[in-house]
């Protein structure tokens, strides 16, 4: 808890929403609609204290099926969405950052069920694209500041994504559709309601999908089974979902700045060609002009690039074609998960002003990341191994409320708990010769020949939350706080050189504070105040990525990240026309630096620097005009400008001083410009939508020495009603067909220079679809 006085209360004003019943994401998608339009597919908030936008089912519908929501909300102000395949599915390049807070520092949920930061290698959750399918949403909701005080997050300095599914229609039916595109792209898609309006009623859905990689070769494929089912009992009623997902991709190259100019932007690992592979490492094996031991010029028998014996001489010592490196390419990458969750809620009346809900539920994940590295030979000589992290998560929780309207307040109360085991290991499997590597990348290997480390990860989070919203009538004001304590516990099984111990976070008190002031019946003033703590990791990186001693000294002093969010805008409303204007104002505290130091395949280490101090000042406009009943025109813009405040400072092995200049840089990956339009269509027979997304030169290192160029990249989607139940939709994206880098620091961020972690964007590509529903 940090310093906050009853002057600072007085003098801002809140960031806290209306608390939704743990599983009434229904009443949300109501609520939003029945604002000044209820056929918006953008909802732009009326009413709430802070930046908070909705993106509505018939705005998910225009997009290629299969797409992320991820990928949806990219046309909102501030949200800024890479990914370098068209359906933001990708995991390994799928990011988004909100207001210059990066993916980890923001809260996601899926029907109140926490997805945790939704990264990678998520030690807590799983990304939003393996717990449904995009055709059973039914709202995204984007907060872009610190969000709710009842979300089950504790990460979220930044904004807030919620996602909440569809309910079930209460009558039998049957919704289906089938696409075929680019790259041989492929999904089928089936959903089943049953049931009835007044009693037991729900859908059973299965979606498949799969398409070739659109450089090199290779496969991204997906199975996934959503359910789910509402029972009415008494007052109240019981909700359940259920959803498993088997996802298999296999990886795209990271490429640097150079390698993009000397290779060419269709360059990608070599697979299926596994002699180039084995050439590569044979020819980086024999290059030997240094001592490894000494770094004085002269041969002493070991690569001076893997370190390793000669594994074929024969080879020479010159890379074939345009390689220039080991690194140029690899054989072949992937990533494996499974996941599976349940669960279960209740929500009731009790009595006339009283609210109950609460929900559990459980999650299991099996995954493997997957590379073919060639600086781990395999013991029978072949120069080449498959290197793996692998994850098994296992994790339990239950959050829920009660609140009670009395006048003109409405006091909420709620809480989360959530036990999680999570192990993380780091092992190597052997390929059958020099000729056949006798694995595929798309199955998950088995009998590893060495396990560099491997570890058990405890966490159990407890959170809790109070809220008022005081409603008196043009002023509505919003007041409250949250506060949680996560233990983390370390436990080697082999424990290489990463720690194993305790640590706890710790803040039972992040206020918030909010009003609104309804001017007219169509415009509205709003403005809001919150501060936030970001819980460390229990995951192999971060306080966790360094040595026992290095831990030890820092366990007891680290500080975790905090963050002070003001925000003020204007709202304005009318039957034709929607829009917000706002700026804001955050404040990090201790803002942690990852720093990559070696290429990401090795396994280097990130060295955890603390930067200070982080300002990100910025202004955001969204607008939607209904221009006819058949045309409509959307457009957002954002200006952000965020910088580091700090030099970093470091002591060298002799105590001396180590400054990295970082004060006054622009934080990575927070681009200046953001702009957004779109012009729709649809008079009940043809339907469309052009749209054009811009974003302005993106740096990816902390001293901003280099950064990738700005980019527009226009999307459209023309489509036909044949009939109330059948639709002709094509889709197509990057239609001029722009080479342009999707997503940056995909493995890692160096203080300076070029680094391989950049990932292409995928070409102009096409996609045509049948939808029936009956």
């Amino acid at each position: 808890m940090r310093k906050f006085t009853a002057s600072l209360l007085a003098s801002t004003v809140l960031i806290a929403q209306p608390v939704l019943a743990a599983d009434d994401n229904t009443a949300a998608a109501e609520d939003a609609a029945s604002s000044d339009d209820a056929n918006e597919i953008v909802v732009f908030g009326k009413g709430q204290t802070i930046q908070v936008q909705e993106i509505e089912a018939a705005d998910l519908k225009v997009l290629t099926p299969g797409t992320s929501v991820i990928k949806a909300i990219e046309k909102l102000p501030s949200v800024n969405v890479q990914a370098s395949d068209p359906f933001g599915n990708y995991e390994w390049s799928t990011r988004v950052t909100i207001r210059s807070f990066s993916q980890s520092q923001l809260g996601f949920n899926f029907d109140g069920i926490p997805l945790g930061d939704m990264s990678y290698g998520n030690y807590n959750g799983l990304h939003i694209s393996r717990i449904v399918s995009p055709e059973n949403v039914g709202t995204v909701r984007v907060s872009q500041g610190a969000g709710a005080v009842n979300t089950q997050s504790t990460n979220n300095l930044g904004g807030t994504i919620e996602t909440f599914s569809v309910d079930p229609t209460g009558e039998f039916g049957v919704d289906a559709s089938a696409t075929y595109g680019s790259n041989d792209t492929m999904r089928g898609f089936m959903r089943v309601n049953f049931g009835s309006h007044d009693g037991l009623k729900g859908y059973v859905s299965y979606g498949y999908g799969a398409t070739d990689k659109y450089r090199g070769e290779g496969k991204q494929d997906q199975h996934m089974v959503n359910a789910k089912l509402v029972v009415p009992v008494g007052e109240g009623k019981l909700d359940g979902w259920f959803s498993y997902s088997d996802r298999r991709e296999q990886d795209y190259q990271d490429m640097s700045m150079e390698m993009l100019n000397r290779l060419g932007y269709d360059s990608d690992n070599t697979h299926p060609d596994y002699a180039l592979a084995i050439q590569l490492a044979d020819v980086a094996n024999n290059i030997d002009n240094f001592n490894n031991t000494t770094g004085k010029p002269g041969a002493d028998g070991l690569s001076d690039i893997t370190g390793l014996e000669p594994s074929n001489p024969s080879a020479g010592t010159v890379f074939p074609g345009d390689y220039e490196s080991l690194d140029d390419a690899y054989y072949d990458a992937s990533g494996l998960r499974k996941d599976t969750v349940g669960a279960l809620g209740y929500s009731t009346p009790l009595g006339d002003n009283v609210n109950f809900a609460i929900k559990g539920y459980y999650h299991h994940n099996k995954g493997m990341g997957l590379w073919a590295t060639p600086y781990t030979p395999s013991p029978n000589g072949v120069p080449i191994s498959i290197r793996t992290t692998e994850y098994d998560i296992n994790r339990g929780g239950v959050f829920g409320s009660l609140d009670y309207t009395a006048g003109s307040n409405t006091i909420t109360v709620g809480g989360w708990y959530e036990h999680n085991k999570f192990n993380q290991a780091r092992r190597f499997y052997a390929l059958a010769s020099r000729t056949d590597p006798g694995r595929s990348f798309r199955d998950y290997p088995t009998d590893p020949f060495y396990t560099q480390w491997d570890f058990n990860y405890y966490t159990d989070t407890l959170q809790y939350f109070v809220q008022d919203d005081i409603d008196l009538g043009a002023v509505k004001i919003n007041l409250g706080w949250k506060g949680y304590q996560v233990k983390n516990r370390a436990e080697a099984i082999v424990k290489n050189v990463y720690p194993d111990g305790k640590f706890k976070t710790v803040d039972w008190f992040q206020p918030s504070a909010g009003v609104v002031f309804e001017v007219s019946d169509q415009a509205e003033l709003f403005g809001s105040f919150s501060q936030a703590t970001r819980a460390f990791p229990s995951v192999n990186g971060s306080i966790w990525g360094t040595t026992q001693a290095g831990f030890d000294k820092i366990k007891d002093t680290i500080k975790p990240e905090t963050s002070d969010t003001y925000e003020i805008g204007a709202r304005y409303n009318t039957s034709s026309f929607h829009g917000t204007v706002g700026v804001y104002l955050v404040n990090f505290h201790d803002r942690l630096l990852g720093v990559a130091s070696g290429p990401d395949i090795v396994g280097s280490p990130t060295v955890l620097q603390n930067v200070g101090a982080v300002r990100s000042i910025g202004f955001e406009a969204v607008g939607d005009w209904r221009i006819t009943d058949a045309v409509s025109f959307f457009a957002s813009y954002t200006y952000t400008d965020a910088t580091y405040r700090d030099d970093v400072v470091e002591e060298d092995k002799l105590g001396n001083p180590i400054i990295t200049p970082t004060a006054g840089k622009t934080v990575v990956d927070a681009p200046k410009h953001m702009a957004r339009g779109e012009l729709s269509y649809d008079d009940g027979k043809i339907f469309g939508r052009f749209a054009l997304n811009y974003m302005s030169k993106r740096y990816y290192n902390y001293l901003n020495d280099a950064s990738v160029p700005g980019r527009v990249i226009a999307d459209a989607t023309l489509g036909y009603h044949i009939t109330d139940t059948i639709d002709l939709q094509l889709n197509g994206s990057n239609l001029f067909n722009k080479d342009y880098v999707g997503t940056i620091n995909s493995a890692g961020t160096g203080d300076s220079g070029d680094r391989q972690t950049l990932l292409v964007a995928a070409p102009r590509q096409f996609f045509v679809t049948v939808k029936a529903g009956f």
